[in-house]
């Protein structure tokens, strides 16, 4: 897809009908389409497209990393506005993981689009300083070591010792995902290109230190405006805690909220057909 002097690659899975489409925006910012591939099976079981696509900065999209100014907020809500244009959504599930929440949220909050007969918020976030406090909180519950680590790469602004990569790694590997092994399904294993500047620019050296120009982001207060029926998901361990999660769900004027018990932050990889069936079930309410 065109996307002003760029191009925007997409995927839809399943046969068009009458049914609305989810269209899902991925985390990060940069993170790729690929981990969505896992819910394929969705189309058919839901009888309905899925749109899934690499926002710019990664993937396969264009990659402009020597412009990073593109690499915002306001940047990527065009982004999905041009695809909703371009593809002619005019009615559409949304769902957005980590970032892709946030970009939801955005969207909904400051351009009121039209046509949306729901949105899922899965692992994600209404308050950038809520969610470094509570990662700072998990960081509380690693090794002394660990820890140290962390606060010196963080007093310093130096995040290249090798100590706070290791650190960084069990934090990581504690909350969000384990790294993919030969066992692991294609889609998690493959190669992602790209997407580092977009993240670094746009969020920071890591989960925990937003630096970038996401860092005052701040949308709790404003979550009355989504008039749009919304399901919250995360997991008991995910960098989205409970509390997190809460925040937006008594933020939220129609909202659910559904915690699932020992999963991290990729929940739809971890727990893919009780997240797939949760969908259904909540897509098919909702189509109306």
């Amino acid at each position: 897809m065109p996307f002003g002097q760029y191009q925007t690659y997409y995927r839809i899975v399943g046969q068009s009908t009458t049914l609305p489409p989810l269209v899902l925006l991925h985390g990060g910012p940069g993170s790729t389409h690929n981990y969505f591939e896992l819910l394929d099976d969705l189309a058919m079981q839901s009888g309905r497209q899925l749109i899934m696509y690499d926002q710019l900065g990664c993937g396969l999209s264009s990659q402009p990393d020597d412009r990073p100014e593109l690499y915002c907020a306001q940047t990527w809500v065009k982004e999905l506005m041009a695809l909703r244009d371009y593809l002619h959504l005019d009615r559409i599930h949304l769902l957005g993981q980590s970032w892709g929440g946030m970009l939801a949220i955005i969207y909904l909050c400051d351009y009121q689009p039209r046509g949306i007969a729901s949105v899922i918020l899965s692992s994600t976030l209404s308050s950038a300083s809520l969610w470094a406090r509570e990662q700072h909180r998990w960081i509380s519950y690693m090794s002394p070591a660990d820890q140290a680590a962390i606060r010196q790469a963080e007093k310093s602004g130096d995040y290249s010792a090798a100590a706070y990569r290791t650190a960084n790694q069990h934090f990581m590997v504690r909350h969000a995902s384990a790294e993919p092994t030969a066992a692991s399904p294609e889609p998690l294993r493959r190669h992602k290109k790209g997407g580092e500047v977009a993240y670094q620019t746009a969020w920071g050296p890591n989960e925990y230190t937003p630096l970038g120009n996401l860092k005052d982001y701040e949308y709790t207060d404003k979550l009355y405006q989504v008039q749009t029926p919304a399901l919250v998901i995360d997991g008991t361990d995910d960098l989205c805690t409970p509390l997190v999660a809460k925040t937006m769900v008594d933020a939220l004027p129609d909202a659910e909220w559904e915690l699932f018990a020992g999963a991290r932050h990729m929940v739809f990889a971890e727990q893919t057909v009780k997240y797939q069936r949760l969908l259904c079930q909540w897509l098919a309410a909702h189509d109306a």
